[in-house]
C-alpha cells in the first residue's frame, strides 16, 4: 500500500495516510471481532476519534464482491488470499496548513523541526512508534535530519 507522512492532524502531528504518489510499503493489519461491516466501520471511527456527521466518508470499507477501492487496488486479491470477507481503513488524505494537499518532504521536516513542547513530543512519539517496516521517503528524511528513529511501542522515553 502507498502511504506517507503527509497529513497534519488537528493536534499538530504529521500522520500516515494513503498517498497515491508514494512508493508502496508493507503495512500492518489486524482482524476485528464485529458482527458486520457497519459495526467495524463504527469501531474504527471510535478508535480514530473521528467526529461529526460526515464520518462515513472518512472510513473506507470493502467487502467481498466489490471492486478494489482506488487507493488500494490490490485489496480484493489480498483479502481473498487471507480469507477475509471485508476490510476497513481510515480514509483520510493528505492535508497541510489547512489545505487538502500533499506537503513536500522539505515542508514536513521544516514543520516538525519548528514544533515545541507537548506538540513536538506527540509528533515525535507518533513517528518513532510507526511500525518500522513503514519505511517511506519522508520517514528516512525525518530520521536523518531530526534523529527520530523507530522505538518499540513499549518504550516510554521519547
Amino acid at each position: 500500500m502507498s502511504v506517507e507522512f503527509t497529513r497534519q492532524s488537528s493536534d499538530g502531528r504529521i500522520t500516515l495516510v494513503a498517498e497515491p504518489t508514494a512508493a508502496p510499503v508493507r503495512v500492518l493489519w489486524a482482524t476485528m471481532l464485529t458482527a458486520d461491516l457497519q459495526g467495524a466501520r463504527e469501531a474504527l471511527r471510535d478508535r480514530e476519534g473521528i467526529p461529526g456527521n460526515n464520518w462515513m466518508s472518512r472510513i473506507g470499507s470493502w467487502q467481498g464482491g466489490d471492486p478494489a477501492p482506488q487507493p488500494i487496488p490490490e485489496l480484493s486479491d489480498w483479502a481473498r488470499a487471507h480469507g477475509l470477507d471485508a476490510a476497513v481503513w481510515t480514509a483520510l488524505g493528505p492535508r497541510f496548513n489547512g489545505q487538502d494537499t500533499s506537503p513536500t518532504v522539505d515542508q514536513v521536516v521544516a514543520y516538525l523541526r519548528s514544533l515545541t513542547g507537548t506538540v513536538r513530543d506527540n509528533a515525535e512519539r507518533y513517528v518513532r512508534r510507526a511500525p518500522s517496516q513503514i519505511d517511506t521517503e519522508y520517514r528516512r528524511r525525518i530520521e536523518a535530519e531530526l534523529g527520530w528513529t523507530f522505538r518499540e511501542c513499549g518504550s516510554t522515553a521519547v
